[in-house]
């Protein structure tokens, strides 16, 4: 499904004012080459505005991915979503970090300022149109989570403390080689550019996951957990870890079984 040449683009949503906590990834490529563009930057509306300009540039995007709760309509969620229970299964929990409530004090902040990354988006109007099974919107605008996507691909996770887990796993899996084996497989025959190991910053981390996300939901090859509420997109399922394979059966039937009612 995926064009020979194309972007997509990735953003790890943060609100400090002081802090540069939010992420930006644009990712191209083209028959030859992958490659990527990165940013961080603060919360101010113009330092946001600016780096969006920057990084997404005037390209067409067959895909966004944003690193918080998102619903179609932008409205607000305020409640624990079946995407987050699910992601909070003890066998799940037990070894990799979970999504927090969209009804915590930080959940409605992150709701609150992934819908103003999106409308920025569809502003623009440089969002392609959604062609995955799960869209949430008109455009392909969708809700990645990129710890739970790194960690479901390792097969040993050790959980340590939670502020470090999503760059543990980052490393663990740039070292083995998966990270870079799952873009060959969205785009193969290509080189990267980059090394992957080279990307250090936290939030251009996040960013880049959420990109590498935006590959699956472009190529319409990935995992999906939730409901109405907001679906979580995780990696392809050959690429998750066999411990978690009757997970995403169990997600499989649920959501057959709501298609059903």
């Amino acid at each position: 499904m995926l064009p020979a040449s194309g972007s997509v683009l990735g953003i790890d949503v943060g609100w400090s004012l002081r802090a540069a906590s939010s992420g930006i990834c644009r990712l191209d490529w083209d028959e030859q080459t992958i490659s990527w563009t990165l940013a961080h930057f603060t919360g101010h509306p113009e330092s946001r505005a600016a780096n969006l300009a920057a990084v997404a540039g005037n390209r067409l995007l067959l895909a966004v991915g944003l690193d918080g709760p998102l619903r179609g309509d932008l409205a607000v969620i305020d409640r624990y979503r079946t995407a987050e229970r699910l992601l909070s299964q003890k066998a799940i929990a037990s070894r990799v970090s979970q999504p927090g409530s969209s009804r915590s004090p930080v959940g409605r902040l992150l709701n609150h300022h992934t819908n103003q990354f999106a409308a920025m988006l569809i502003a623009g109007g440089l969002v392609g149109a959604a062609r995955h099974e799960h869209a949430v919107h008109g455009l392909a605008l969708f809700e990645a989570f990129p710890t739970s996507f790194l960690g479901l691909m390792l097969e040993a996770v050790e959980k340590g403390p939670r502020q470090q887990r999503s760059d543990r796993y980052y490393t663990a899996l740039v070292a083995n080689g998966a990270l870079e084996r799952l873009l060959v497989h969205h785009l193969p025959g290509r080189r990267l550019c980059g090394a992957l190991a080279d990307v250090r910053n936290h939030d251009e981390r996040a960013a880049l996951v959420c990109a590498i996300s935006a590959l699956g939901v472009a190529a319409g090859d990935y995992v999906a957990v939730g409901d109405a509420d907001g679906w979580i997109i995780l990696p392809p399922r050959r690429f998750i870890a066999d411990w978690a394979q009757p997970l995403v059966d169990g997600w499989n039937q649920a959501g057959q079984d709501r298609l059903s009612r």
